[in-house]
C-alpha cells in the first residue's frame, strides 16, 4: 500500500515542481553574473523537467480529451523514469532508490500502454 500511495505522491511533486519553476523563472538559467550552484544530479534533473515540459504542455490543444491526457502523461512518464534513472546513479538513500527503481518498472509498463492505446485511438496519428 505504501508503495502504490508513494508512485502517485512523486509525480505530483514532479509537476508541481515543472510548474513552480516554469511560474517563477520561465528560465532556469542563472541571473547575469550568477554562478550556477546546480550539482551534476541537479543539472540533469533540470535537463529532464525541460525536455518533458513542451510535450506536455502541446498535449492541452489535442481536442479529445483521453489523447490529450495520454499524450501529456507519455512525457511525464519518460521525464520519471530519466530522474529515478539520475537518482540511481548519484543518490545514495536505499529506501530511496528501490523507490526510484519502482518507479522505473511502472512508468515504463504505463508508457507503454498509452503508446499502444494511442496507437488505437489516436486518429491524427492515423
Amino acid at each position: 500500500m505504501k508503495k502504490l500511495i508513494l508512485v502517485p505522491v512523486l509525480i505530483l511533486c514532479l509537476s508541481a515542481s515543472v510548474m513552480a519553476n516554469q511560474a517563477m523563472h520561465h528560465s532556469s538559467a542563472p541571473a547575469a553574473g550568477a554562478e550556477s550552484v546546480l550539482t551534476p544530479a541537479g543539472k540533469e534533473f533540470e535537463a529532464t523537467m525541460n525536455r518533458m515540459h513542451e510535450p506536455m504542455m502541446a498535449a492541452i490543444h489535442e481536442t479529445d480529451p483521453d489523447v490529450a491526457f495520454v499524450k501529456g502523461m507519455i512525457p511525464h512518464h519518460v521525464g520519471a523514469v530519466e530522474m529515478a534513472q539520475t537518482v540511481l546513479k548519484y543518490g545514495k538513500d536505499p529506501e530511496i532508490r528501490k523507490l526510484a527503481e519502482e518507479v522505473i518498472k511502472a512508468q515504463e509498463g504505463e508508457i507503454k500502454m498509452m503508446k499502444d492505446w494511442l496507437a488505437v485511438h489516436d486518429k491524427k496519428a492515423q
